[in-house]
């Protein structure tokens, strides 16, 4: 045996003065001035990156939701009431009276005239369903290739570039207003391409947070982290509202600007993976060799004689522990990790949970979705609330949602059982739809209450099972170690209910009647419900099975 003497902490703190090398390049402009300014200066350099990264993604993926409801609002002013709408003051009146500007000619008399062609036709709602589906479809067939890519690219580049495309479609679509664009193929063609970067987000966005966090409390955080969908259709809303009467292109342009910039943050300050910034955990197996004098604090670690040289190596080259309390944007010049194949998406599938979970997500986001686009008018159309009260009552189901994600979550942490949780949640929520149905409209009290605990369980399984549960099967033991599966899973999974997503609102309008409506909702809550009971029987029973075992121990 023979003694290795580690660097001194004086050695070490002299390397993590240096910058990160792979770090992006305003981590990096930090780092520098962090030493150049704040040299004594010292932080929690592993809290500092993850409450980083955790802000990032919810940024990034509020912009991801923001961008997307600009058009739920704007389809009022598209095709309206034009008897409803005051008379611009330079145009000619059918009645007579002369012109203010000679050149602008006189107001149609089909009504149509305040309408944006070509939405002005009889069938203007098929021509948004048309918008709907072309986002919608190419988003969930879009999700699937999107983990395939992301496993094999970097996730900063990824984000980036998916946001700045994601913005630039948005920006578009204002735009026809500007340049008096008609084509019904030109907005449809928006909206698809549209569709197909806003699938860069999801994937990239679990990924990274579940990279960066383990599995301790890790429901809890996606649970509140989660609520980033629901502030971003509340921006995308308030903008696109504040545009809307006076310059409809503007509720896209300034979301598009928003999330293009928002974009280019991503690429300078987010770090995709600890190992950038010496942030990891766990560094390998020397990290977890033997100490022979640990105890009495020294600094000496014994190896045999054949790893002699290895362990030099690894002294020269890499920290066998993270010190949290170094300089603030300091480095560490640590060995490149062991390179890993990304899991194909036969493989994906291959993983215990990975199907049932999708066909489950499937069931449940039919049910958000359907929520999602037509509560406001479901709400307007059985009550006497007006389109604006109707509006704003429907956005108490996205609160109720917020809460049903963070108490999924908190249960699901508590009892290690996140198939039981949502089949708790699934099977509370089925008859909860029917009594909303029958006793919403009693009274607006009445309908706030009810639409609260609806939103609650209906949205708390689908959070829980594209938050932590996607970021858990990407981690599966049978993956062994395979960090570069989590993307893929987390596609699979939000694709799958992507789907599920598209084709509700589809049926909703479809099918006559709202009591066939809600059946159609309850049916499937219940399906969502059916897709978990093996998970859930065999938690149940691993659970008996260690209560047992831990009463013989006592």
């Amino acid at each position: 045996m023979q003694r290795i003497r580690l660097p001194s902490s004086q050695g070490r703190q002299q390397r993590m003065s240096s910058t990160y090398p792979k770090a992006p390049i305003g981590v990096r402009v930090l780092s520098y001035l962090s030493a150049k300014l704040c040299p004594r200066f010292q932080a929690n350099r592993v809290l500092l990156f993850k409450c980083s990264v955790l802000g990032l993604t919810y940024l990034a993926y509020t912009c991801y939701h923001m961008t997307r409801k600009p058009i739920s609002v704007v389809k009022s002013v598209l095709h309206r009431n034009c008897s409803m709408v005051t008379l611009p003051p330079e145009f000619v009146t059918p009645g007579g009276g002369g012109p203010v500007d000679p050149t602008v000619p006189p107001l149609p008399t089909d009504g149509t005239w305040c309408d944006y062609a070509p939405f002005d036709q009889p069938d203007f709602n098929s021509l948004f369903g048309a918008l709907d589906s072309a986002f919608l479809f190419s988003y969930a067939i879009a999700m699937f290739f999107a983990g395939f890519i992301a496993e094999r690219v970097s996730l900063r580049y990824f984000l980036a570039l998916g946001m700045a495309f994601s913005g630039l479609f948005c920006y578009l679509f204002g735009m026809a207003k500007v340049y008096d664009i008609h084509t019904i193929w030109y907005f449809i063609a928006v909206q698809a391409l549209a569709g197909m970067f806003q699938t860069t987000g999801w994937p990239g966005v679990v990924t990274i947070v579940g990279r960066w966090f383990g599995k301790s409390k890790r429901g809890l955080i996606f649970g509140i982290w989660n609520s980033h969908t629901s502030i971003g259709n509340v921006l995308g809303t308030l903008i696109a509202a504040h545009y809307v009467e006076r310059d409809w292109s503007m509720s896209f342009i300034v979301p598009g600007f928003l999330m293009g910039t928002c974009g280019f943050v991503m690429f300078l300050f987010l770090v995709e993976r600890p190992e950038i910034v010496d942030c990891q955990e766990k560094v390998g197996d020397y990290a977890r060799t033997s100490r022979t004098e640990s105890e009495a604090g020294s600094s000496y670690r014994r190896v045999d004689d054949s790893s002699v040289s290895e362990v030099e190596d690894l002294v020269n080259g890499a920290e066998q522990e993270i010190n949290e309390r170094t300089p603030i944007l300091g480095s560490i010049n640590r060995a490149p990790a062991a390179r890993e194949d990304a899991i194909s998406f036969f493989n994906a599938l291959s993983i215990p949970g990975v199907v049932e979970f999708s066909l489950s997500l499937f069931f449940s986001k039919l049910v958000s979705y359907t929520f999602l686009f037509w509560l406001p008018f479901y709400i307007q159309h059985s009550t006497s609330m007006g389109a604006k009260l109707s509006a704003d009552v429907s956005t108490v189901f996205d609160i109720g949602g917020i809460i049903g994600a963070i108490a999924a979550g908190m249960l699901s942490d508590a009892s290690a059982m996140p198939a039981t949780t949502c089949t708790g949640m699934l099977a509370i929520a089925a008859p909860l739809l029917l009594i909303y149905r029958c006793w919403g409209s009693v009274s607006l009290s009445v309908n706030i209450l009810l639409l609260f605990v609806v939103g609650l369980m209906v949205n708390g399984p689908y959070a829980l099972i594209t938050t932590s549960v996607s970021a858990e099967l990407g981690q599966h033991s049978s993956l062994n170690g395979n960090a570069k599966a989590l993307a893929t899973v987390t596609a699979i999974i939000d694709g799958t209910g992507s789907i599920g997503a598209a084709i509700g609102p589809l049926l909703a309008g479809m099918v006559s009647g709202w009591d066939n409506v809600f059946y159609m909702l309850v049916i499937s809550d219940l399906l969502a419900l059916a897709m978990l009971l093996r998970i859930s029987s065999k938690e149940c029973s691993r659970r008996n099975i260690n209560r047992r075992h831990n009463v013989r121990i006592e």
